[in-house]
């Protein structure tokens, strides 16, 4: 056996060796991405009903009213990274899980063994499948939910810029989540 084939053996079989731990990714990013939706559903709820709960950034002034807008952008950030990998890797996954078992297709169409291909591919078109349509869901709710957040955070801004004024003399600050936190609520 040459060295070349020694190499493209090993690269097959080093290849063949990460089939189940993307599989398994896949598997998982699929129902991330559902368990993502269904808490966006919720939370879309809640914003419809003015819960201030679904707000996210106001929640985190409220319990830490010493935070700045550079703190509120790195919360949004933080909240929305593993949304935005997620949409990120699944195609990755997806293409990878697809070309893994294109090998092991091709060789059994050289066998002539056409149920083994149509198992693999039956693998591979699956995979990638699952993993496009976690990446769409999970895209969607990223997209969403970003713009929720950026008005949250302009809200805030614009909120902060009236208090100061207020405080120099301006128009009185009126402030609508006082109220909820009197109550305590957050």
């Amino acid at each position: 056996m040459s060295l070349s084939q020694l190499i493209e053996t090993a690269m097959y079989g080093l290849s063949q060796l990460f089939m189940l731990p993307v599989l398994l990714l896949v598997t998982v990013l699929f129902f991330y991405a559902f368990h993502a939706l269904g808490r966006f559903l919720m939370q879309a709820r809640q914003r419809r009903r003015g819960d201030p709960r679904a707000q996210e950034l106001h929640a985190a002034l409220r319990l830490d009213p010493s935070l700045g807008v550079t703190d509120l952008e790195a919360i949004a950030v933080h909240r929305l990274e593993t949304l935005r990998i997620a949409t990120r890797v699944g195609p990755m996954l997806g293409l990878v899980a697809t070309m893994i078992p294109m090998g092991p297709a091709l060789m059994a169409l050289s066998d002539g063994q056409l149920q083994e291909v149509s198992r693999n591919l039956m693998i591979a078109f699956s995979a990638v499948i699952l993993a496009l349509i976690a990446s769409a869901i999970t895209y969607w709710v990223v997209s969403v939910r970003r713009r929720w957040l950026a008005t949250e955070l302009a809200d805030i801004e614009k909120r902060g810029c009236r208090a100061a004024a207020h405080e120099q003399g301006g128009a009185p600050y009126d402030d609508p989540l006082a109220p909820l936190a009197a109550e305590g609520v957050q």
